[in-house]
């Protein structure tokens, strides 16, 4: 099923023509009814032809409708598609014709929390902002039952299966997480939001993570190892860095003659510059003030 635009009759100028021989309908109806001077009786001519145009306007006055701005009228007749009509203003088809209005203007909903577990098995909740228009007002009346409805159920279920796929966290260099790469996540949902939607007419215009959160009853635990995992980050990126210093003192100190270290001093050096560099703490010097021998 592909929309299949079809012109209609601007409605106005019918408007007023329906206004007219409605009035001339009338006319005849109650100059039939007065006595004929010859006769003496009604004028039956006069007084059907009435009738008829009368019954012929009302007919055609039903056949006139509106459409707004961005929005669709799609026809059929006797259960047969007709076509769609796209312009805007007061409209005239034939009376016989069914007319149901799609709207064609920009739409967004938020989805629900969903509670699912990620590619890691973990629960989390997730949440996500749809931007949606229809672009076939034909399928979304025909193909499916109730586009609205359609586009809501199916938006959720292709957000819980994107989430199943990616892991929250990224645990490897290069590796797409649905916390660390918001972009490619939202692609990656607006890719199969378009897969189901598409026979229904709908085109998703955006598709982003409104909400994502570990599930309550973990969300404890996952903090804690976020802060372990960011400590052991730091103490990784401190000792590097702490290693490379004590490696640049004593390769100048032996450049420039300073002192000349044994082993045992060398080694005692390098413990102390590490616990320096390394503590959590601003370490203290202990002043050797001499013996007595």
């Amino acid at each position: 099923m592909k929309e299949n635009p079809i012109r209609s009759l601007s409605g106005i100028p019918f408007l007023l023509g329906v206004l007219a021989t409605a009035l001339f309908a009338g006319w005849l109806f109650v100059s039939g009814t007065a006595a004929d001077p010859q006769t003496g009786e009604p004028s039956t001519i006069r007084l059907v032809g009435g009738v008829l145009l009368g019954v012929l306007a009302l007919l055609s006055l039903i056949g006139l409708y509106t459409v707004q701005p961005n929005q669709s009228a799609v026809l059929s007749l006797f259960g047969k598609y007709v076509g769609t009509v796209h312009e805007n203003g007061l409209r005239w088809n034939n009376p016989f014709y069914s007319k149901r209005k799609v709207s064609l203007r920009v739409r967004n909903f938020e989805s629900g929390r969903l509670k699912v577990n990620e590619l890691d098995g973990s629960p989390i909740e997730i949440a996500a902002v749809i931007v949606w228009k229809v672009v076939d007002s034909a399928e979304a009346v025909f193909n499916v039952d109730d586009y609205e409805s359609f586009v809501h159920i199916q938006s959720e279920a292709a957000l819980r299966a994107m989430a199943t796929s990616y892991p929250y966290d990224q645990h490897e260099d290069g590796q797409i997480s649905l916390r660390s790469h918001p972009n490619e996540i939202s692609d990656r949902l607006k890719e199969h939001l378009d897969e189901r939607l598409t026979a229904a007419g709908v085109d998703v215009l955006e598709a982003r993570i409104s909400h994502l959160a570990y599930a309550p009853e973990i969300a404890h635990a996952m903090l804690q190892r976020q802060q372990a995992n960011a400590v052991i980050a730091a103490r990784t990126r401190i000792v590097a860095g702490a290693v490379g210093m004590v490696e640049m003192a004593l390769a100048e100190l032996q450049k420039n003659g300073v002192v000349d270290l044994d082993e045992e001093r060398r080694a005692a050096m390098v413990s102390n510059l590490l616990v320096v560099l390394c503590g959590d703490r601003s370490t203290q010097p202990i002043v050797n003030a001499g013996t007595l021998y």
